[in-house]
């Protein structure tokens, strides 16, 4: 019998990373497979009866081949109007060149022009006819759009993934004894059940998609093999803050769905993360050089990761009516407010992650490389500043690439983590049977290295190229947007994952500095856990294949009898 459980758990080592690759490569095809038909809201009839499609609920009309509207005249500006559709299904007309309409109306005031099915616009000396879709022209496209059966079976990945689970269940348990093997095994058993409750969910919804959820409980396997790994107590608490992350998940993408309400509380949100930030700095407990934690209770929050969703909430809300300046303005202020408090709580880290949000937000707002190398400009002179002023960050750069100078000092932990990882092979040690864990900050700061150990570089690499392939999602869905709020939000959201995935890889294995930033999913910690499945509704809402997203509604249900103000909703 022992002899048959050892063979049982060497052909695990080899089947988990096979199956880590079959489930993230069935995840990757279904999500960039499909071929995009898209979207049309309204049309522009000019008079020599050429047609131009609005294909998005803000299109911008000018002489640029960047425009959604190209107008190839010299009487035309670069980007000289902006067409807004609101979440009522009403089109509105901004003119950013300073002129005027046909009708007279300025509408570069602000207040724009109300537009009309059939109305007629002139912009220079190009006449076009506005012709917004009724209901039923909107339903037919909607027709014309489904192609049944593009989107791969994901029942059949998410039984792959159990399988995985299972296995990795049996590896720990074999390593664990007494309270920590049950609740090891109760924590797996959880995790399976709460992802085909999730699943069975959307498909009670009538959704086809659900290759990011999946790929988020499979980093979230590896998480909880960590937890078990280094902290088996801990593995209920995990549980508990997994389904905290996975309702936000749900709540947020339900709210996401009407763009006007969403609109109406950024500045409410943005106040909460302002006051967020003010009990850190005032109550914050200091951890290793940096005051980023808050006690409530049995639970330690880190307020930062948090202030992740409101600050890409508060940026997309903000920066999606392109006609207005002023709302950049007001971002900024945004920003430098959490920066400074950042700074002041001494987390290098995370003001590093919100400076390459800020960056990307930027650029797509203005689409200028000149605003980008003035805040480069900008952040490189604060960092300096930091620097000079905080020692203990000033030493993790002093080691960044000497680490092994000092393998008992400054280079203690990335030296070890380095050692453990060569270690570990294409296949691992086995789950819970390596050494790293052991060391300060393996599990959070360090842990790609731990499951590089444990699991094999194999899986530890699949993980890396999971959260890759939700950034390569969330920027192949940009060009689909319905409106630049999704737009903005979901590559936001993931450069977020993609720059604090970045700096635990790099920095653990001495490529990058060492800035003490968790890995998305599967780092042991709640506040990054529940923070990540907020990330995560927003590349959700920004999904636009058929029938994919819990975030847009359906077209079958709005015809078989909704109404009132839903009826012609943002996500319509």
């Amino acid at each position: 019998m022992e002899q048959l459980v050892e063979y049982l758990l060497v052909g695990a080592r080899w089947a988990l990373p096979v199956l880590a690759v079959w489930v993230l490569a069935r995840c990757v095809w279904s999500m960039l497979r499909e071929r995009y038909e898209p979207e049309v809201w309204a049309w522009l009839e000019a008079s020599d009866g050429s047609r131009a499609a609005l294909r998005h609920w803000e299109c911008i009309l000018g002489r640029s081949k960047r425009c959604d509207i190209p107008v190839a005249r010299d009487d035309v500006q670069s980007t000289h109007a902006v067409f807004v559709r609101s979440d009522k299904g009403r089109w509105t007309l901004y003119d950013l060149s300073g002129g005027k309409t046909s009708s007279g109306i300025r509408t570069d005031t602000g207040e724009g022009m109300e537009l009309r099915d059939g109305e007629t616009v002139q912009f220079g000396g190009q006449t076009m006819t506005f012709h917004d879709l009724s209901e039923a022209e909107r339903a037919a496209e909607e027709e014309r759009r489904s192609v049944p059966g593009t989107l791969l079976s994901q029942g059949g990945t998410l039984l792959l993934l159990s399988i995985f689970q299972v296995l990795l269940t049996l590896e720990l348990v074999q390593v664990l004894s007494g309270e920590a093997q049950t609740q090891t095994a109760l924590g797996f058993a959880f995790l399976i059940l709460l992802e085909w409750c999730c699943y069975l969910l959307m498909r009670a919804f009538d959704r086809s998609g659900y290759e990011l959820e999946t790929v988020a409980f499979f980093l979230c396997s590896l998480g909880l093999a960590v937890s078990a790994s280094s902290t088996p107590e801990d593995m209920p608490k995990q549980i508990v803050l997994l389904v905290a992350g996975v309702a936000l998940y749900l709540i947020l993408g339900l709210w996401l769905r009407n763009l006007r309400r969403s609109k109406a509380f950024r500045w409410p949100i943005a106040g909460t993360a302002i006051v967020f930030l003010i009990l850190n700095v005032a109550l914050g407990v200091r951890t290793n050089g940096a005051v980023n934690w808050l006690d409530i209770g049995p639970f330690r929050l880190q307020p930062s990761e948090f202030v992740k969703l409101a600050y890409i909430y508060v940026g997309a809300t903000s920066l999606d009516r392109l006609y207005r300046r002023r709302n950049l303005f007001l971002f900024i202020g945004f920003s430098a407010a959490i920066v400074g408090a950042l700074a002041l709580i001494g987390d290098f880290g995370a003001a590093l992650i919100f400076f390459v949000t800020f960056l990307v937000i930027s650029f797509m707002r203005s689409g200028s490389f000149a605003t980008v190398f003035l805040a480069v400009a900008g952040a490189g002179l604060a960092g300096f500043l930091v620097l000079t002023v905080k020692p203990y960050v000033a030493q993790r750069f002093a080691a960044w690439g000497h680490v092994w100078a000092d393998p008992y000092g400054a280079g203690w932990q990335q030296t070890r983590a380095l050692s453990a990882a060569a270690s570990g092979g294409l296949t691992g040690v086995g789950a819970g049977q390596g050494w790293l864990h052991k060391v300060f900050a393996a599990d959070t700061d360090m842990v790609f290295c731990l499951v590089s150990e444990e699991l094999g570089l194999i899986v530890a690499l699949c993980a890396v190229l999971a959260v890759a392939a939700l950034a390569v999602f969330a920027v192949r869905s940009a060009a689909r947007g319905r409106s630049s709020f999704y737009v903005i939000a979901a590559c936001s959201a993931a450069s977020m994952l993609v720059t604090q995935l970045a700096l635990n890889v790099f920095g653990s294995t001495d490529i990058l500095p060492f800035t003490g930033v968790t890995f998305p999913f599967v780092s042991k910690g709640g506040s990054s856990l529940i923070s990540c499945w907020g990330l995560l509704a927003f590349l959700k809402a920004a999904d636009t294949r058929q029938n994919a997203s819990f975030s847009v509604k359906l077209a079958a249900r709005r015809r078989a009898g909704e109404s009132g103000e839903d009826e012609v909703t943002s996500n319509k």
